[in-house]
């Protein structure tokens, strides 16, 4: 049962060949036993599956169906559950139980999916690693020694182990696609407005989006389709017809025009990951499509653009975790100022003091203008580059990463250099644009993913061309040693 796709589980529990509750139950052992190997879950919510399972079981019995009815799943521990810890990977929210679900939790619930639990992130989604975690690293299933990617490392250890066919995830800068490529998951980050935020416990407003990890292009539209559409609550949801998604995967790849930006195989980009592109390129060329040289001129400018922007919203959300309403407080403080200082030195781990102090510099009187404005104008400019090669193609490839899965601690006392690592991820955040990772071979027994970035709202598009692949190529279908 752990190796069917949610596609997969949708037409057993239609052709009742298992019920939802004995999918549930052997999931929630499967987690218990192999877990302790990955740390990918904060928590475990038993008791809740179990319930909604026999619920989604009542409801097909009265005649419903759905493809997400009785499916299990797991949310990232950043969406708001209602009396469930949601904790962000940190100290700070280690005892909070959130009042409300967030709009993607309820709605998924609605459309009858099962939730086995939260899984583990890097601290308050900061993080490319998912080593920043309050409650541990956690470890890649295809080598426990090599770092899953993150944030959403916990969800992408998961669906990749087989605990699970699908999860939810958020993207501020890469953290689902990157995942996604480390683990050999498909991952897609929707257009930022297209998945509500309400709910979402908050990174940096401007560039979080939320979206699927799962294990295959159509699985990701399942996901995607119970977790898209306005939302009144949020403020930057986008008031825009959900299509179907499903119904666009089998589309013809003949004469669709993909551009390969110049900028991306540059001297920091692992020659064998290149290989990889070209090699996926190549099939896609035998599917129909048309291949274009494209320029992103001000790709550079992205990563120290987005690492001021970033931290700047950073610093100005978390300002509410003070010690005074809700999350940890301080023993015994002296003055307001003492709390205020004691709460947020031991309720923050080392990464998010960081870009706390990098952001509020940014935000100071006298570096206002020329850091955070400027990052904003380079912001524009990243965008218009896509704009205008948009023009020209229909989607854009590339690779996910410049490298693959490093070791655990390899890059934890240099966070620049795992700031690069987003290099080819962060562009599509801070143009707000649609992004899907999907596996395209290995390096050294590691997945390498590709990346494909489309126009606004064109999700569709993406998952069309992903699954397409899937069905010539068996990259997707590979399972790490163990699972």
């Amino acid at each position: 049962m752990h190796h069917m796709t949610l596609a997969e589980i949708a037409r057993g529990l239609a052709d009742k060949k298992f019920s939802s509750e004995e999918l549930t139950k052997v999931l929630l052992a499967r987690i218990a036993q192999l877990d302790p190997q990955l740390n990918s879950f904060i928590s475990l919510t038993e008791e809740l599956a179990l319930g909604q399972a026999k619920a989604a079981d009542a409801r097909r019995a009265n005649g419903e169906s759905g493809a997400l009815l009785g499916a299990p799943i797991a949310h990232k521990d950043l969406f708001c559950t209602l009396g469930i810890r949601t904790s962000c990977g940190s100290k700070m929210l280690d005892n909070f139980k959130a009042p409300y679900d967030a709009t993607v939790v309820a709605k998924l619930a609605a459309a009858g999916t099962v939730t086995l639990g939260k899984t583990n992130m890097d601290e308050f989604a900061m993080g490319s690693a998912n080593e920043s975690s309050y409650y541990g690293s956690v470890k890649n299933p295809w080598n426990l020694e090599h770092v899953p990617g993150g944030s959403s490392g916990g969800s992408a250890a998961a669906v990749a182990a087989r605990l699970l066919p699908a999860a939810t995830a958020t993207d501020t800068g890469g953290s689902i696609r990157q995942p996604a490529a480390f683990t050999n998951l498909t991952g897609l980050k929707p257009t930022y407005g297209r998945v509500s935020r309400w709910g979402m416990i908050a990174y940096a407003s401007s560039l979080d989006q939320g979206g699927p990890l799962a294990r295959t292009a159509e699985d990701c539209a399942i996901l995607l389709q119970g977790m898209a559409g306005f939302d009144p609550n949020d403020s930057t949801s986008i008031d825009e017809p959900v299509p179907d998604y499903r119904a666009s995967l089998n589309g013809s790849l003949q004469g669709l025009r993909i551009g390969v930006p110049k900028e991306y195989f540059s001297a920091g980009l692992d020659p064998r990951i290149a290989e990889r592109v070209h090699n996926s390129v190549k099939e896609l060329e035998k599917l129909g499509a048309i291949i274009k040289e494209i320029s992103l001129p001000n790709m550079q400018h992205a990563i120290p653009a987005y690492y001021v922007i970033a931290p700047a919203e950073a610093s100005s959300n978390l300002s509410r975790f003070d010690g005074v309403r809700f999350g940890y407080r301080c023993e015994n403080p002296e003055n307001l100022i003492d709390l205020y200082k004691r709460s947020r030195g031991e309720g923050f781990g080392a990464e998010v003091q960081r870009r706390i102090m990098v952001g509020a510099y940014a935000l100071s009187a006298g570096y206002y203008d020329a850091y955070y404005l400027k990052a904003q104008k380079i912001r524009r400019l990243v965008k218009n580059d896509f704009m205008a090669a948009f023009n020209e193609v229909d989607i854009i490839l590339g690779p996910t990463t410049p490298n693959p899965a490093w070791k655990l601690g390899a890059k934890t006392s240099d966070p620049v250099a795992e700031y690069l690592e987003d290099v080819y991820t962060i562009t599509a955040n801070l143009a707000g644009l649609p992004g899907l990772s999907m596996p395209a071979g290995f390096v050294d027994g590691l997945p390498v993913g590709v990346q494909l970035l489309a126009p606004y709202f064109q999700e569709g598009r993406l998952l069309n061309v992903a699954h397409q692949y899937q069905l010539n190529t068996d990259w997707h279908t590979r399972t790490p040693t163990g699972f």
